[in-house]
């Protein structure tokens, strides 16, 4: 019997498979975090994007009529009423179709030059596990000043 049980200690034979599942399903899971965390990222991305878009429309949306003359140059006079109009008209255009949720939560201008912009969005994963959450929302803010030349 000593020897059958020595015989048995020495058999590796099945020995391979638990591991071979267990690192199938730990890269089973790294790949499942890269893809989401990859997801997250150029949704960030895209959203920064529409916001410096709407940024840039908002700070373009002064008449003609509110150009000034100063010591420094011709400054433009940015209200935030325009602005608020011109951000809401350029999100709720194609660009921002390609959001969920998407809202605007700041369209203004704090100095009378430059346009502020924040936006939401709800993100969601490619892919939904027990490691990933559902989803979330995301927050943007970008600034544009306009330059009148």
């Amino acid at each position: 019997m000593s020897r059958r049980s020595a015989n048995l200690r020495r058999d590796e034979s099945g020995s391979i498979l638990p591991l071979t599942v267990f690192y199938g399903f730990l890269a089973l899971v790294l790949v499942l975090l890269v893809v989401a965390a990859t997801s997250l990222y150029l949704e960030r991305k895209r959203l920064f994007a529409l916001a410096d878009g709407a940024a840039l429309v908002g700070a373009e949306s002064f008449e003609l009529s509110s150009v000034e003359s100063t010591a420094s140059g011709t400054r433009p006079r940015l209200r935030s009423p325009d602005v608020a109009a011109a951000v809401t008209g350029y999100v709720s255009g194609p660009a921002g179709a390609r959001f969920e949720s998407l809202q605007v939560l700041r369209a203004e201008t704090v100095d009378g030059r430059s346009a502020t912009v924040q936006l939401a969005a709800y993100w969601r994963p490619p892919v939904v596990s027990l490691l990933v959450p559902e989803g979330f929302r995301i927050e943007v803010t970008a600034v544009a000043r306009s330059v009148f030349g």
